[in-house]
């Protein structure tokens, strides 16, 4: 019997890009195992967001799988909290796997850490190490960490351990052709690019657009993380002051920045936005489906550059038109697949204002686009591509 350890922070019923890419991509895995194969999923409890509580079992098994949730403490997604919890997990992971006898390590990470982990599994158990690349961390840390101290410390750090890493691995993907360059320096691994898509909760449900509100207020909804990638606090206040109150923005959320977010919001005086705590997806919909347009926006960073969010896979599926503050390779994505987009540089308010007057608004179905980002397709490959290793 073949075992592989599935390493991944973010798990189901946690909300966030990871536990939804994770959660759907185990099933696939599972599936294509069969049942005389083993698939361990080690992950944390909930704790994405502090004003999302959910329960989940430390230990469950169903078929040919077992999930082993790791007990964290709370953090504010700050750098310093976000160590120690990943310190909590890391250590309960290597508790799990010592009991374990595996034949391939799969670690999904988008801060490194979780790469780290599957790196010394890997090395312990001598088996292959398939690393599914969500973001490039230590480029993230040049462009936010404001402490020079802090810099001149953690980087090289971060540097060293990402070489190691890297180099060991058997194969990387990667979910942004904005990553390639980046890892032409590693040579040892193997290189895809399975991307992110839309899920199949999205494609049950009805996506169409719902009548627009008899009060005339055109609804712009954002959902998902409030942090400094996503750079919130500096383009809806002032964007919700200069339009006024025919237009009102709805942010579903939480994270680091969200403080940032509400001082912006009262030194404008601003009153046509609202801050809902994140929601189960099927509510989510609800929402989508009564708002005008869907937004999405990255901070002014050169990392942001190469990334593709998950989050345009989910608007994308709907018949809205999106509203898109990005640069780089996600601008370049969206131009060549998504149609019906506003689309303007990360913070240019003016840009983004005069681009929204002018627009003639229209709902338009995106089919082609969901027919080739259908997530369930991408797992399918990209599982085929993971227990290529067992072998």
């Amino acid at each position: 019997m073949k075992n592989i350890i599935f390493f991944t922070f973010y798990y189901k019923p946690d909300l966030c890009a990871g536990s939804f890419r994770n959660t759907s991509l185990s099933r696939e895995l599972a599936a294509q195992l069969g049942p005389d194969n083993h698939l361990t999923i080690i992950t944390t409890s909930p704790n994405r967001y502090n004003t999302f509580k959910v329960e989940a079992p430390a230990f469950e098994t169903f078929g040919n799988v077992s999930i082993y949730r790791i007990k964290v403490p709370e953090h504010q997604s700050g750098f310093f909290d976000q160590i120690l919890t990943f310190y909590a997990f890391y250590k309960g992971s290597l508790k799990v796997i010592k009991r374990q006898k595996f034949d391939l390590v799969y670690a999904s990470s988008s801060r490194m850490f979780t790469a780290y982990l599957g790196y010394v599994a890997s090395r312990k158990g001598k088996v292959p190490l398939y690393i599914d690349v969500r973001d490039i961390f230590l480029d993230t840390m040049r462009d936010v960490l404001k402490s020079r101290l802090l810099k001149f410390f953690v980087l090289p750090v971060m540097a060293y351990i990402e070489k190691k890493v890297f180099n060991h691995a058997t194969h990387i993907n990667l979910i942004s052709g904005g990553f390639a360059g980046y890892f032409r320096k590693f040579k040892g691994p193997d290189i895809s690019y399975f991307f992110n898509g839309v899920d199949d909760d999205f494609l049950a449900l009805d996506r169409t657009g719902a009548p627009p509100g008899s009060d005339g207020i055109k609804r712009i909804t954002y959902a998902g993380n409030i942090g400094e990638g996503q750079g919130l606090d500096i383009i809806i206040p002032a964007a919700a002051k200069a339009l006024g109150p025919q237009y009102e923005f709805i942010v579903v959320g939480d994270g680091g920045t969200k403080s940032l977010l509400v001082n912006k919001i009262k030194e404008l005086g601003v009153t046509n936005v609202v801050l809902l705590n994140p929601v189960q997806r099927a509510e989510l919909i609800e929402l989508y489906r009564k708002s005008d347009f869907l937004f999405i926006h990255l901070n002014r960073y050169r990392a942001f550059e190469k990334v593709l969010p998950s989050k345009l896979f989910e608007l994308a599926a709907f018949d809205k038109p999106l509203i898109a503050g990005v640069g780089g390779y996600a601008r370049n994505f969206i131009e060549e697949n998504i149609t019906n987009v506003i689309i303007f540089d990360p913070g240019d308010t003016n840009t983004f204002i005069e681009k929204l007057r002018q627009y003639k608004y229209h709902l338009e179905d995106r089919a082609e686009f969901i027919a080739k980002f259908q997530r369930s397709n991408v797992n399918q490959k990209m599982a085929q591509s993971i227990l290529s290793y067992l072998d």
